[in-house]
């Protein structure tokens, strides 16, 4: 059964991040994957088909949704994943899958790597080769392409009961050029005003009081908006 999980996002300015970061940080661990200062990079790209329909059902509110990315992080290529995030009555969820450097480039070039992806599938287990056949199917039938990346900076952290992962997003930045995707550095132009950044807040079924009262920042801004809308207005 597929597991949802509530999302919660802001719009904060650095001395609201830096108020909330010196709350949180006593009770709350930074994730096992960020590096000594406490973040890292992440680098996306994300697939739409011919008449843009992810891009305008998160602009209309549309219920459900879903949208394609592959991810990696600190630019680099040792972890590169597919991902589905799928939105239903204000709930999110997430699937993934591996993907190599080969197939990766073929998805962003726009070529239709079949063979390549039924070579693929036979090391992963039933969840994540039902996501690999539903993109690949899409990709052809929707005639998906890369359409935009997505880059920031990630200081995450953890808190165990509730599941609860409050992240911190900064400097997010759009690229147009989607064929850097899979270069050391890609060229970005900012989305947000200097000195916004965006803190988001996932969950299971509640939000621990003790977190939630620790969150409460006068004036905090919600935002509806997703980061890959806010880099495709760039480009549409």
């Amino acid at each position: 059964m597929e597991k949802y999980r509530n999302e919660i996002k802001y719009i904060c300015s650095d001395q609201e991040l830096c108020q909330i970061r010196e709350r949180i940080r006593h009770i709350c661990r930074t994730d096992a994957h960020a590096d000594g200062d406490s973040t890292y990079l992440v680098r996306s790209v994300y697939f739409d088909d011919y008449d843009n329909t992810c891009y305008y059902e998160n602009e209309n509110g549309t219920d459900p949704r879903e949208k394609f990315r592959i991810r990696i992080y600190n630019g680099s290529l040792d972890r590169i994943t597919l991902e589905c995030k799928r939105k239903e009555h204000g709930m999110n969820h997430k699937a993934s899958c591996p993907l190599t450097e080969e197939m990766c480039r073929s998805l962003i070039e726009g070529e239709f790597p079949v063979t390549m992806a039924m070579d693929m599938a036979d090391g992963l287990n039933g969840q994540q080769r039902a996501l690999l056949t539903k993109f690949i199917l899409q990709y052809r039938m929707r005639r998906f392409s890369a359409k935009v990346i997505v880059e920031y900076e990630r200081t995450p952290y953890v808190y165990e009961t509730g599941n609860v992962r409050i992240t911190f997003d900064r400097g997010i930045g759009s690229g147009r050029n989607v064929r850097e995707f899979m270069c050391p550095r890609v060229s970005t132009r900012p989305v947000m005003p200097i000195g916004r950044h965006i803190l988001e807040i996932k969950y299971d079924e509640l939000l621990p009081d003790s977190i939630y009262n620790l969150l409460q920042v006068h004036r905090l801004q919600r935002s509806a908006y997703s980061k890959y809308y806010m880099c495709r207005r760039f480009t549409i």
